[in-house]
């Protein structure tokens, strides 16, 4: 891993991209960020700032998205070639702790983050399909009114209610606090990320950590805020579908599992394809509103949390089945014959991402700009914030002013 320092003021910002390797976008964006600090002496001399940008948190996975990262990029070529490995070899999570973890990304992150104990960390995401949001650790007052403004300028439509966030705190639009990290079981932390992780661990040094996502294909209803006309017959749909969907891959793969010992990468595609059919059908049922539970109710939903549940639940079937199409093309032969189901699939689903919910190519251009855009917001509005941050403690949150930065 490469890590580029800019500035040498005593206070650290620590940017992390490439966290999960199918979001290549966050590379990009540190090296415009590099640019901005160095071209304007406000982010580094002005603030007492050093800006610490670690260009790719996982360049394994990231080599392993090679097949589409060269383009073109249509949906149909993204998820054949998707990669992600499964939870537990994501670099970002500490499912067992910091003292337990393993992963040498892991260990590096965690040693550079107790070194410098930055008063602003920023995570780099990139959304698939969908649109833009940020999550928090802490408030920052101000971001989602200077994420509105960045998106509206930049037309990258906001994500008002994102899946990974359905039960977090709402700070304001397009903008979330993160829970603190709690035990759960597998399931629970692949779907709502509230485990133990490198966003908190800073935590203690007075770090707000800020989840900053960019989306590649943008759909302008996840920022409809309106209440839907059917809630309970779109929750029905959106359930019944990813049920379906998650029993035609389980049958594919109980077709072609006895055929990949010793297939080449087996063990890293079927790690992530095993989390995912894991938390299908809990998922479609806690969405389904003839057979939910009332043991963890959804919270009340506008036409932007559906269309992000539909989103979401195509997301798991569409990365199964890709990762699943590799496993078929890598090993160079098909002896369970598989692979035409697959690539039917794929189509069909692609095409209701582009035809049903209408999503839309960003340039790549947009997607970097907007998203060093939000860093430097957040950058900011953390200055203004945690203007005492110390190397020993807590600093004096909600004190202080910060120097304008008329970004747009």
């Amino acid at each position: 891993m490469w890590l580029l320092s800019v500035g040498h003021g005593s206070r650290q910002a620590l940017v992390v991209a490439g966290p999960h390797a199918n979001e290549p976008v966050g590379g990009a964006t540190v090296l415009r960020l590099a640019e901005r600090a160095l071209a304007d002496p406000r982010f580094t001399a002005g603030a007492d700032a050093t800006w610490n940008l670690l260009l790719c948190l996982d360049p394994d996975g990231l080599r392993r998205n090679e097949g589409w990262l060269s383009g073109p990029y249509t949906l149909g070529r993204y998820f054949r070639n998707f990669f992600r490995p499964g939870f537990h070899e994501q670099p970002e999570w500490l499912p067992a702790g910091a003292a337990a973890a393993a992963l040498p990304e892991t260990r590096t992150l965690l040693d550079l983050q107790d070194e410098l104990r930055p008063f602003l960390q920023c995570s780099l995401h990139g959304v698939d399909v969908g649109g833009g949001f940020v999550e928090l650790t802490r408030d920052l007052p101000g971001l989602a009114q200077r994420v509105a403004h960045t998106a509206a300028r930049l037309g990258i439509p906001r994500e008002l209610g994102p899946y990974d966030t359905l039960y977090w705190p709402n700070i304001g639009p397009a903008v979330y606090r993160i829970p603190p990290p709690r035990p759960g079981d597998l399931a629970a932390a692949i779907t709502e990320a509230a485990v133990e992780s490198t966003w908190y661990h800073p935590h203690r040094y007075g770090t707000v950590t800020a989840v900053v996502e960019a989306p590649m294909w943008g759909v302008a209803a996840v920022e409809d805020g309106s209440p839907p006309a059917d809630r309970a017959a779109v929750l029905r749909t959106v359930s019944h579908t990813l049920r379906r969907d998650a029993q035609l891959l389980e049958r594919l793969l109980a077709r072609l599992r006895p055929h990949t010992t010793g297939a080449p990468d087996a063990a890293r595609l079927l790690a992530p394809v095993d989390d995912y059919l894991l938390v299908c059908p809990g998922l479609a049922d806690t969405w389904d509103p003839d057979i939910a539970d009332g043991t963890r109710p959804l919270p009340p939903l506008s036409t932007a949390h559906l269309a992000a549940l539909r989103i979401a639940g195509r997301r798991l079937a569409l990365r199964t089945a890709g990762l699943l199409h590799q496993l078929v093309t890598g090993a160079g032969c098909d002896p369970a014959g598989v692979l035409p189901d697959l690539d039917r699939l794929i189509g069909e689903w692609c095409a209701d991402y582009l035809d049903g919910c209408g999503a839309r190519w960003i340039p790549v251009a947009r997607q970097v700009e907007y998203q060093s855009r939000v860093v430097l917001h957040a950058f900011e509005l953390a200055e203004r914030y945690a203007p005492a941050c110390s190397r020993s403690g807590e600093p004096g949150w909600g004190s202080g002013a910060a120097v304008p930065m008329h970004l747009e």
